[in-house]
């Protein structure tokens, strides 16, 4: 893990992106002091079409009690 200052992050910020591309974590610091985390992103997975696919019941499309009608208009 590194710890980079503000001004060295902005100016190498490409590199600093593709360091944490490559798994790396980098601090970056302000006055000295640990500000934020650059870290990578875990890989998103692919959504699967239908899997709620028989779940839905008809009481899903009744329509809402008033009290709770009146809870989202608030």
């Amino acid at each position: 893990m590194q710890i980079v200052n503000v001004h060295e992050a902005k100016t190498h910020f490409s590199k600093l992106l593709l360091r944490a591309h490559m798994g790396e974590e980098v601090i970056i610091a302000k006055a000295g002091e640990p500000y934020a985390k650059l870290v990578p992103l875990e890989s998103l997975k692919k959504r699967k079409a239908g899997i709620a696919r028989g779940s839905v019941t008809d009481c899903f499309f009744e329509p809402l009690p008033d009290e709770e009608l009146d809870a989202w208009e608030k």
